[in-house]
């Protein structure tokens, strides 16, 4: 809005200014302190000025083109939910999971098989359709192995669950693995969360499962949380948050030492963009390839599921971006690894555009 010197806002006079800028008569105020406001931009830069370089990295990271050669190297995975040992599925369920893997590089299928008991006991009823399953993939799907899925959440945030640092408890998921081996399985999965960065005690459990599944010539595989994106990134969300949602890159390390197998839940990220979870994953991937050990099998998982809420946007974390994401990384650090795959979450929730995507991007 425009007016004239002398006229106020509905066009009537105003009282004359002195040269300071000051009206007659009215007591001049001290200036108010302005600390506050430049405290408070201060932070917001220390906080924005990170995000958008981390950002910037990210879409760099997305950017160029994968290598040749970075594609799937007949070592991928597949998590199954629990109606494949419960009852819930028949043989024709099996003839098209055989159709629906032909001509992909999965080698391993992770089947649903616990929950362990807070106690890490297992109930031989929660899976009384898996020597059924066991014999139906073998005659489908030749030289596909099938691993018993088990887990249970960790009493590490909250009063309620396992236990790890109970000596009794770590018997019992030894005795546990001997269970599912027993009973046919091929190899043993653990997904044990959230476990925290650091944590020996799990790196001794995984020395005694580790005997175990050596003498009775099966793999032991895991999976894995994310690596820091940032140095020490876990350290902060513990301080802020109490929940370490990453871990060091030396602790992914030594963990993958001890293992057959490690797959990376690369997903529920936050990412806003498809372009920013794609340049994830690629960092994710980097930094996994740089202390996995050649001889240990590194999967990097792939979000074959939808959801819209603050951890997993749908829109961002797709599959196609997923699989570039992983290419790329492939192609910067190590592109010649062999022990090197995907790991698909999961087939209750997968859709057409998934299996597309896959094929299209990684197993042509």
């Amino acid at each position: 809005m425009t007016g004239t010197v002398g006229a106020g806002v509905g066009g009537g006079p105003v009282a004359e200014r002195d040269p300071r800028g000051r009206r007659p008569g009215r007591v001049r105020r001290r200036p108010r302190s302005t600390w506050p406001k430049r405290l408070a931009l201060a932070l917001a830069l220390l906080v924005l000025v990170p995000v958008l370089t981390a950002g910037a990295a990210l879409r760099i990271a997305y950017a160029g083109d994968p290598g040749p050669g970075t594609q799937t190297r007949g070592r991928d995975a597949f998590w199954l939910g629990h109606a494949w040992v419960d009852g819930r599925k028949r043989d024709a369920d099996v003839a098209a999971l055989a159709r629906q893997l032909a001509g992909t590089g999965i080698r391993d299928l992770y089947v649903h098989t616990g929950p362990l008991e807070h106690d890490a006991s297992l109930p031989a009823d929660r899976y009384p359709r898996a020597r059924w399953f066991l014999d139906a993939v073998h005659r489908a799907l030749p030289g596909v192995r099938v691993q018993a899925w088990l887990g249970d959440v960790l009493a590490t945030e909250s009063p309620e669950g396992m236990r790890l640092e109970l000596p009794p408890t770590r018997d019992r998921i030894v005795r546990s693995t001997r269970q599912v081996l027993d009973t046919g399985f091929d190899g043993v999965h653990y997904d044990l969360e959230p476990l925290h960065s650091g944590d020996r005690t799990y790196l001794r459990l995984l020395e005694r499962l580790r005997e175990v599944t050596r003498s009775r010539g099966a793999p032991l595989s895991v999976a894995a949380h994310q690596i820091d994106p940032l140095p020490s990134l876990h350290s902060v969300g513990a301080a802020l948050f109490d929940h370490p949602k990453w871990w060091s890159q030396s602790y992914f390390g030594e963990v993958a030492r001890r293992v057959d197998q490690i797959a990376v839940m690369s997903y529920d990220t936050a990412m806003p963009l498809e372009s920013l979870y794609g340049g994830y994953v690629a960092q994710q991937t980097a930094l996994a390839l740089e202390v996995t050990p050649a001889s240990t099998d590194l999967l990097m998982g792939l979000p074959f599921f939808w959801a819209d809420d603050p951890g997993h946007r749908g829109s961002a974390e797709t599959v196609a971006a997923a699989v570039r994401g992983t290419r790329l990384g492939l192609s910067r650090t190590d592109r010649d690894r062999e022990r090197f795959g995907v790991a698909l979450y999961v087939d209750f929730a997968a859709r057409d555009g998934d299996w597309a995507a896959y094929r299209a991007g990684w197993s042509p």
